[in-house]
């Protein structure tokens, strides 16, 4: 477990819902990884690197809401800029399954803050 948090500490992360609009190969990230390219309504569009090539498609990423903390500084990986980091957990195989909205009947906003 990592060190304990004040509720302070946790507010600080901003975390959204966004829409993948585009998925590129990233060939020379170190690890198999896509360029994905996500909308997050008023917030804009902003792009990230994700080592998410084992379990989708760049078919099943494509308009898939995603959930993502948009405030992190940009990081430089080989050429690209990775402007937030998309949230995912390992499964049992350490292949890293994409956190989603649950609700699949009606899309959330992009945009919208996770509480």
């Amino acid at each position: 477990m990592k060190p304990e948090i004040s509720f302070n500490d946790f507010t600080k992360v901003d975390i959204r819902i966004g829409t993948i609009i585009a998925v590129n190969d990233f060939p020379k990230a170190h690890k198999p990884a896509y360029q994905l390219t996500i909308d997050f309504g008023d917030l804009g569009i902003k792009k990230s690197s994700a080592q998410i090539t084992q379990l989708y498609t760049k078919e099943e990423l494509l308009n898939k809401q995603i959930l993502a903390i948009v405030n992190f500084k940009k990081k430089q990986i080989a050429n690209f800029f990775s402007e937030c980091l998309v949230l995912g957990v390992a499964n049992a195989q350490n292949q890293i399954v994409l956190l989603e909205a649950a609700d699949k009947s009606s899309s959330i906003k992009n945009g919208e803050q996770i509480n």
